[in-house]
């Protein structure tokens, strides 16, 4: 016996039969079980991965578990790199890289004086960090325990208390990046000395 909802309308085993129906709130199914995703029905077969997916898993399960923190490490090192080889701290406001909206409005975005930021921490000036970027500064060592922690499980079994950094602390970073942003673009002492 099959059944089929079409409107108002149920069809058994081909015949349409007009019968009076309760209202059904939507996404309910007759039987009263809820679909996967409300508004669309769950699909008869299972969804296969695409390509890249598949090429991902394959690659994960193939490789060992310090592969993934070794190329995050090179990616790192290779920013730190970039960052000392560029000496963004002594080039001139409009060398390549730069920042679009300082170069077309002269107002600082959420992200300008990151890169100076991070060249400072390098050479271990830590005011002149904090003059750049203040906010980056305060996330760094976050971030690194966040690394380390995450190497330190996968790769030697390390049970480091893990930072809980749940929505609500994302958006208060947030908030507080965007008003940063916006007072460190005002003209007024003290907030003029936040311009980089």
């Amino acid at each position: 016996m099959t059944y089929r909802r079409d409107g108002m309308t149920d069809v058994v085993d081909g015949r349409n039969d007009q019968i009076a129906v309760a209202a059904v709130p939507p996404g309910v199914q007759p039987g009263g079980e809820q679909p996967a995703w409300p508004g669309h029905p769950v699909p008869p077969y299972p969804v296969e991965p695409d390509r890249l997916t598949r090429l991902v898993d394959r690659l994960r399960a193939r490789l060992p578990r310090w592969a993934a923190p070794l190329a995050a490490l090179g990616c790192i090192a290779a920013a730190g790199g970039y960052t000392l080889w560029a000496d963004p701290a002594s080039s001139t406001p409009d060398a390549v890289p730069t920042c679009l909206l300082k170069l077309t409005t002269g107002l600082d975005c959420p992200g300008c004086g990151g890169t100076r930021a991070a060249w400072y921490l390098l050479h271990g000036d830590l005011p002149a960090a904090a003059r750049h970027h203040l906010l980056f500064v305060f996330a760094v060592p976050f971030l690194l325990y966040l690394y380390v922690a995450w190497a330190g499980r996968l790769v030697f079994g390390w049970r480091l208390p893990q930072l809980e950094i749940t929505p609500r602390v994302i958006g208060v970073f947030l908030a507080v990046w965007g008003v940063f942003s916006v007072v460190r673009n005002l003209p007024w002492a003290p907030f003029d000395a936040l311009y980089v």
